[in-house]
């Protein structure tokens, strides 16, 4: 059993960035104040779900470009995740994990039915179409439809998304389930 603790200890996890160390640093600060078992208090500490995709799209000049998109779920005890989509140039698995581990805080502070959740697109989106955002956007959304969902996952907007880039995941995933969420 030793072996197994101690090999998990000096794992390298992807997602473990200096933003997710700081979230991870506040969130030790808290727990001695927290009402929770170890067990628990171990679990909170880690995202349950980290998803890296490749996400191909056609530019406007008839260029295939693969973007790199993540979604990150910390917890969903308190019912389904919740949190922002961003594209950015600088959006990583670490941010997303450390956001949504956030998240997570804020619901459960608030005693919101919901869990953390943070995801984004490694992009320039000022320097795209509006075709080419729909293109990138709804690739996204069908590359997440299994994990994302009214019951499950429900993004919202975040930095240089807006109510338009919901539209187009809701249609999106709308279409892929054959009803309208």
């Amino acid at each position: 059993m030793a072996r197994i603790e101690e090999a998990a200890s000096h794992t390298h996890l992807e997602w473990d960035t200096p933003l997710f160390q700081t979230a991870v640093a506040q969130y030790e600060q808290a727990v001695p104040y927290a009402d929770i078992s170890e067990g628990v208090a171990e679990r909170l500490r880690y995202p349950e779900r980290a998803v890296m995709l490749s996400i191909p799209v056609r530019l406007d000049d008839e260029r295939r470009v693969v973007f790199a998109g993540y979604r990150v779920q910390h917890s969903s005890v308190l019912g389904p995740t919740k949190g922002g989509i961003r594209y950015d140039t600088e959006v990583t698995l670490g941010e997303c994990a450390a956001l949504a581990m956030w998240m997570t805080w804020k619901c459960a502070l608030l005693k919101l039915p919901y869990g953390g959740a943070k995801g984004g697109v490694r992009c320039n989106p000022h320097q795209m179409s509006q075709d080419e955002l729909e293109r990138l956007t709804r690739r996204f959304t069908s590359e997440l439809l299994p994990v994302i969902g009214p019951q499950e996952d429900i993004p919202a907007p975040d930095m240089a998304t807006n109510e338009q880039t919901m539209a187009w995941m809701m249609d999106t995933y709308s279409m892929q389930v054959g009803h309208a969420v």
